[in-house]
């Protein structure tokens, strides 16, 4: 952009954002921190940039994540989206969050976890095997994509011949959460949900049926509950369905953009090749640096203040993580890329009551993943322009193609 950094964004929208603003944004977040750090996106409505609003905006008791008054308008009440996104764990509030969020830290514990690890080392190792296979190798479709579909699938035991469809119900029902869904992406979301919900219903009735071991199979444990209660059953398809989205999301997106930003910087791949100890903290910088969801979203249950900005009760706040995650105040030299940077206080998987229940099953998958691309092939490269995803709550690419070396 031709703007200095102190020029005012006057106008600025994340519904019709500016032209370049999906190919890089960060330009764009900082003239807002620089300029307008709590920044008017419409009446009753406000984005944060900086690192120390979004962290209060994530503490703050006030602040919900119900989204009934928001999804309402834009999703339909009623509809089969709409009570998706209206009855999964991230956007509801206590005592429903506390009590979903029980059950799936219980089936997500570090016992679990650590068993997940052997046979995911396995399956990259296979898929990397399958990378040499393709003319055209695609990190995306060959790679990233396939890891999360797989561990959720297992995390389930959803058979194999029925985890096909996973991705594109994924895709669709989360391209519902963009700032303004076009009628097409809605009536693709709808359809998304009713086709994953039928499929569960039947998985759910096979394992009440049959139940597996809870300590094991993340379905079973959902289904059984726990001493406090069940889950009713809008809650447990939802919840699965929440399960796969918020996994395969995040994860995908930081495989690949974090091996784009490592091979756009290659000095820092060289890094990572030589130094493959330094694979955890180059997964926090990559979560920082290309954040897999830059925005995310709150709604005042009464007045509150945020950045020195009065807001009224119903007012609607958008935390800006991925302009936070480049605040010059927490990080310094923060356009730049160092996978040994530590202290690391990114906010990728928020904060608080909120923060991503599976942030260690994503962590676990970006180090088995990146740490045995890096291994197995340390002259990757770029094969060709990437494709990026257009939208601009998740940020990740649709086609990274690569050349193995």
């Amino acid at each position: 952009m031709d703007r200095t950094a102190t020029t005012p964004l006057s106008g600025f929208s994340l519904a019709q954002p500016p032209e370049g603003f999906v190919d890089d944004p960060y330009p764009v977040y900082a003239q807002l921190r620089a300029t307008s750090p709590v920044h008017p996106l419409a009446p009753g409505s406000w984005l944060l940039t900086r690192h120390a609003d979004v962290l209060a905006a994530y503490r703050h008791p006030a602040l919900m994540s119900d989204k009934r008054a928001e999804f309402g308008p834009r999703l339909g009440v009623g509809t089969p989206i709409f009570e998706h996104h209206t009855t999964s764990l991230v956007f509801s509030d206590p005592p429903r969050h506390t009590r979903v969020r029980r059950l799936l830290m219980g089936a997500l514990n570090q016992r679990a976890i650590a068993r997940m690890e052997a046979p995911l080392a396995a399956q990259v190792q296979q898929l990397l095997d399958g990378l040499a296979a393709h003319d055209a190798p695609d990190l995306i479709e060959h790679f990233a994509a396939q890891i999360p579909v797989e561990v959720i699938g297992n995390l389930l035991a959803i058979p194999q011949a029925e985890r096909a469809p996973l991705r594109e119900w994924s895709l669709a029902i989360l391209s519902a959460l963009e700032p303004a869904p076009p009628a097409a992406v809605l009536a693709r979301a709808n359809a998304a949900v009713d086709e994953f919900c039928a499929a569960l219903r039947q998985l759910v009735a096979e394992r009440r049926r049959q139940p597996g071991d809870p300590e094991a199979d993340v379905l079973t444990r959902l289904i059984q509950g726990d001493a406090e209660g069940e889950l009713t059953e809008a809650e447990l398809l939802h919840n699965c369905i929440f399960l796969l989205n918020a996994g395969h999301e995040t994860t995908t997106n930081l495989i690949g953009n974090g091996v784009h930003a490592l091979l756009q910087h290659r000095s820092q791949w060289q890094r990572l090749v030589a130094e493959p100890a330094l694979i955890g903290t180059a997964i926090e910088e990559l979560l920082r640096y290309e954040s897999p969801l830059q925005l995310n979203n709150r709604q005042a249950r009464e007045p509150v203040e945020l950045g020195g900005v009065a807001m009224p009760a119903g007012s609607f706040v958008t935390l800006g993580i991925a302009a936070a995650n480049r605040d010059p105040a927490v990080f310094e030299r923060p356009d730049a890329l160092d996978i040994g940077r530590d202290p690391n206080r990114h906010l990728a998987f928020g904060q608080g009551a909120h923060a991503c229940s599976g942030m260690n099953v994503a962590r676990l998958e970006g180090r088995l993943a990146i740490g045995a691309l890096a291994a197995r092939y340390p002259r990757l490269d770029l094969a060709g322009a990437p494709e990026r995803d257009r939208r601009v709550r998740f940020r990740g690419f649709k086609r990274l193609p690569v050349a193995l070396g």
